[in-house]
């Protein structure tokens, strides 16, 4: 148990180091949005998503929020690996502070419920996983539908 407490003391620190050096400017990453801005991208929305249920973990030991952050970050993780990487290259898709918002932190979130969650989850629970992308969706969408896609560099469509 105080492995695991560790651990997820482990993947906030990441989190908010690396969220805290976007926000600051404190980076020169292509692939990436400074200051609030970055709250814009699933990939960060998800990593500090974990981060949060990490402080909730370690304060009332629940596994489903547990569950749902890492099928979020999991989600970033494989369409970096299956999509992004393939297409960008992935030396510039895990440069930086993207090879632990895009890998380190996904897998480490991924291993956490593979190797110490001991609760079965349901149907309901998988589909609440996909909760946070489905929300994510709408409002990525919404946003484009209301505002039309726009011209760079005052785009609506952030991808």
């Amino acid at each position: 148990m105080k492995k695991r407490i560790v651990f997820n003391v482990i993947i906030f620190v990441i989190v908010l180091y690396c969220w805290f050096r976007m926000v600051f400017g404190y980076t020169n990453s292509e692939f990436m949005a400074r200051g609030l801005a970055s709250l814009k991208y699933f990939t960060i929305l998800s990593n500090l998503f974990e981060a949060l249920a990490c402080l909730i973990w370690i304060y009332n030991r629940n596994e489903k929020i547990k569950y749902i952050a890492a099928v979020s970050v999991t989600l970033t993780m494989m369409v970096t690996l299956l999509y992004l990487g393939p297409i960008f290259g992935y030396g510039m898709m895990f440069a930086g502070i993207n090879f632990w918002l895009h890998l380190f932190v996904p897998l480490l979130s991924l291993l956490e419920v593979l190797l110490w969650n001991n609760e079965k989850f349901t149907k309901k629970d998988n589909l609440l996983a996909c909760l946070p992308l489905i929300i994510y969706g709408l409002f990525y969408l919404g946003n484009n539908l209301i505002n039309g896609k726009g011209n760079w560099p005052f785009t609506n469509d952030w991808y």
